[in-house]
């Protein structure tokens, strides 16, 4: 048996597309989900339990895998799935190659090094054994820019290293990219949208437009070593960077929302949308 722990938030479309990949693509499996400003009665039956989860992302990860060991034995697959995401090819245990645990690793992302909770299979037993946990705090990397970070699947990092264990990572593997984060095709087993439920702004984005507020500070041509106007132009030029940066910003989600709107309406059209991704355009 396969059990899949899904979380949905604010947005029903993502259910039945991601529903109908898992059929198509799994064996014998249930499915365990979160769903948050959904109404569930509409949906109730399509799962195998279904509850309106409050917290944090990795509180509900968390409370499913609860709910799933309670009933579930050691040698069961447990796939742990955003909502945005669903295999693209068959999944069995084969797909771990050998290795406990298989996962999204977002390197494209500023340099996310964790397992992603948007695509993860392992099993059962595995997860109990290291008392899997999703939270956030405990581990943290640092990015190319410099930043201290912590995300969901942090913590999950963190304990793999400790132990020593190996991971299979999934990559990204697009052989077209509409955009260079978002709908992603990861080892050729998993399709993720990307921000399917939240406005497309990322970690990656955020620093492309500190950089740039800094920069403009920094050209600053009065030099900083006169009090006054050293620093009257410093602040002058880091507000109108922060200016045109927030309207940068918005053309970006602008861009990304049209994009998205058009993959998603493919999605729920077309059972074979994702071969635009994964097949090069010359083909």
């Amino acid at each position: 048996m396969l059990h899949v722990a899904t979380v949905h938030w604010q947005d029903e479309r993502w259910i039945t597309p991601q529903l109908k990949f898992l059929r198509k693509n799994l064996p014998e499996h249930q499915v365990w989900a979160s769903l948050n400003g959904i109404d569930i009665e509409n949906w109730r039956e399509e799962f195998n339990f279904v509850e309106d989860l409050q917290g944090e992302h990795h509180h509900k990860l968390n409370f499913l895998a609860e709910k799933i060991l309670a009933v579930a034995s050691d040698d069961d697959l447990l796939l742990f799935l955003d909502s945005d995401a669903f295999p693209i090819s068959r999944i069995g245990p084969e797909v771990l190659e050998g290795l406990p645990l298989l996962a999204v690793r977002r390197d494209e992302n500023a340099g996310q090094p964790m397992p992603h909770p948007c695509f993860c299979l392992t099993t059962v037993g595995f997860w109990r054994e290291i008392q899997g946990d999703w939270g956030i705090g405990k581990f943290h990397w640092t990015a190319p820019g410099g930043d201290r970070l912590t995300d969901v699947g942090a913590n999950l990092l963190g304990n793999l290293l400790e132990r020593g264990i190996e991971w299979r990572p999934l990559l990204r593997s697009n052989k077209f990219n509409l955009d260079p984060l978002w709908f992603g095709i990861y080892g050729d087993v998993v399709y993720h949208h990307g921000a399917g439920s939240r406005p497309a702004i990322s970690y990656r984005q955020t620093i492309i437009q500190r950089d740039a507020i800094r920069k403009a500070r920094d050209a600053a041509v009065i030099p900083a070593s006169i009090p006054l106007l050293g620093k009257f132009e410093r602040a002058v030029r880091y507000r109108r960077a922060e200016k045109q940066q927030a309207i940068i910003q918005g053309q970006v989600l602008e861009s990304a929302k049209i994009l998205s709107e058009e993959v998603i309406a493919s999605i729920l059209t077309d059972d074979e949308f994702f071969r635009r991704f994964t097949e090069s355009p010359t083909e």
